[in-house]
């Protein structure tokens, strides 16, 4: 019984270890998808990662296409941002801040009843090479 109790003391300390360390990552946004560069960066490493994750590839180029419109149109600050598909999948995204630039993450999926979230290292990561982005 007592090293059961061990046991779960240590997971919880692991699991405020992992919260911690979660916070490091900062959530920031591209500034520059009004450069036709990176808007184009932007919506080929989108189109990857839809296309990584089994999206056929006229519908990920697709949902690419429209996703970095929105993105571009708006300043809706730096905040995560989700991708509906008609294949019924959803998936949650946020760009990076790093010292040598930016890079889009996929943290999150869900598709019926099955929901993946990865926040700590993330799902699938490119780089937004000729982008510049600001937390």
């Amino acid at each position: 019984m007592a090293a059961l109790k061990r046991r779960s003391g240590m997971a919880g300390w692991l699991g405020l270890g992992a919260f911690l360390l979660s916070g490091c990552t900062t959530v920031a946004q591209v500034t520059t998808l009004a450069d036709e560069s990176c808007k184009q960066k932007m919506q080929e490493q989108l189109e990857s990662i839809l296309t990584e994750e089994a999206e056929q590839a006229d519908i990920a180029h697709r949902l690419a296409v429209n996703t970095t419109v929105v993105l571009a149109t708006g300043s809706l600050g730096p905040r995560p941002f989700g991708v509906s598909s008609p294949s019924g999948a959803d998936y949650s995204f946020f760009v990076q801040r790093k010292s040598d630039g930016c890079l889009l993450r996929l943290y999150g999926r869900r598709k019926g009843f099955t929901q993946y979230t990865n926040n700590l290292t993330s799902i699938a990561t490119r780089p937004l090479e000729g982008c510049a982005c600001a937390e």
